[in-house]
């Protein structure tokens, strides 16, 4: 015989209504009367029919999380964090309030992204949580302007994690955007202040918001220390695939790993020692080489991440240099790997975490929103054994 929720609430003691509410989680519920029904619900063996419940309600229990690689530990982590707070802590094994979590890949594709924000429409998702660095691309900003504000309209919650506030819309409950811009400057000032001033810089793919945040950064100690014009910055656009850390275009997923240089673009500024290509380890190697035979006399390359900083260090070292005795390798978001590099690899650490446990509660209505509804995530410099004072161009040593 097939339990109902009349059953149950007979079998707790409270009403259907009250039964109800402890199980979608959308309504407040004294804890001893929470912990009643969900012991009659244990008790019972009862299964909230989910299709029905989903077309009596505006939403369903389904939340989506979009990254752009799910192989890349800057989106796992996140996703990780945020499906713990949606589907619940260990120890339970109960289903009353929490929801099922499903991340979606878009492998850096603006298309697969607009995608899968239709499915999850289609589902009447309770929430959405897009992750990572958004496309500048005035037609692709148009249609997720678009496309939000109709998950919004059904009832859906649209959370924002390590991406930038959407402009123009007010579809998002909330933003959580890094502080790429102050990381980018910090970890320059660093270098700086050891000494350096032949700086490289390895950046992201272009027309990405992290990629120009972090540049920006960058850019802007130089020109504090009257090495450079920030204002060059956004000088050029050229065409680079980027994969990895998200910041993918059309047309190119899957092809991070490029022969030769297709990927790299110049920027103005900082007399060309600024290379564009994806957020992978083969694209800062490439890069770094390329940096190294443009200014033979650096004594520092800054990454746009962690992965890219490890393709900069094998250059380095395949060109008979020593990290960070002749040349210093820095990158970005502290990645559980860059500690264990050798040297320890100095970066700057984004709560990855933390923002996404953060994104989680939010995305369930467990935790109030920022003021504004943004809120922006600190970066704090991580200073480590790759980074030191430069010695003199003449006399540097040979890796043995």
């Amino acid at each position: 015989m097939t339990v109902t929720l009349a059953d149950v609430a007979a079998r707790a003691r409270v009403s259907p209504a009250t039964v109800s509410r402890v199980l979608n989680g959308n309504y407040p519920v004294a804890a001893a009367t929470r912990e009643r029904v969900l012991r009659a619900v244990d008790d019972l063996d009862y299964v909230l029919n989910g299709p029905a419940s989903s077309l009596a309600a505006a939403t369903s229990d389904l939340v989506g999380i979009l990254v752009n690689d799910i192989a890349d530990p800057f989106f796992g982590i996140m996703a990780g964090a945020a499906q713990t707070e949606i589907g619940g802590q260990e120890g339970t094994g109960r289903a009353g309030g929490e929801k099922l979590a499903v991340v979606c890949n878009t492998g850096g594709s603006p298309e697969r992204e607009l995608t899968y924000l239709t499915l999850l429409q289609r589902q009447r998702a309770a929430a959405v949580i897009l992750t990572g660095g958004a496309l500048e691309d005035p037609g692709h900003i148009a249609a997720m302007t678009t496309k939000l504000a109709k998950l919004a309209d059904a009832g859906t919650r649209v959370v924002l994690c390590g991406r930038p506030p959407l402009p123009g819309s007010d579809a998002i409950v909330a933003s959580l955007a890094f502080d790429n811009r102050g990381g980018g400057r910090r970890l320059t000032e660093h270098l700086l202040t050891l000494g350096h001033r032949r700086i490289g810089y390895v950046a992201g793919p272009l027309e990405r918001t992290t990629t120009r945040h972090r540049l920006e950064g960058h850019l802007a100690a130089l020109a504090a220390a009257g090495l450079g014009d920030p204002a060059s910055s956004g000088a050029e656009r050229g065409v680079g695939s980027g994969e990895s850390h998200g910041e993918g275009r059309p047309g190119h997923e899957g092809q991070e790993e490029r022969e030769g240089q297709e990927g790299h673009e110049e920027h103005g500024g900082h007399e060309g020692l600024i290379v564009h290509g994806p957020y992978s380890r083969r694209a800062g190697y490439e890069a770094t080489l390329e940096l190294l035979r443009r200014a033979p006399d650096l004594t520092a390359v800054v990454a746009a991440n962690d992965t890219v900083a490890l393709g900069a260090c094998a250059a380095v070292r395949d060109q008979g240099l020593r990290i960070p005795e002749d040349v210093s390798v820095a990158g970005f978001d502290d990645l559980p790997f860059s500690v264990d590099a050798t040297p320890a690899l100095t970066t700057v650490r984004l709560p990855l975490h933390e923002a996404g446990a953060r994104a989680g509660r939010l995305a369930m209505g467990t935790e109030t929103p920022p003021p504004g509804g943004i809120a922006t995530i600190t970066a704090e410099l991580m200073a480590r054994a790759s980074t030191a004072p430069p010695r003199a161009t003449e006399g540097r040593g040979r890796a043995d």
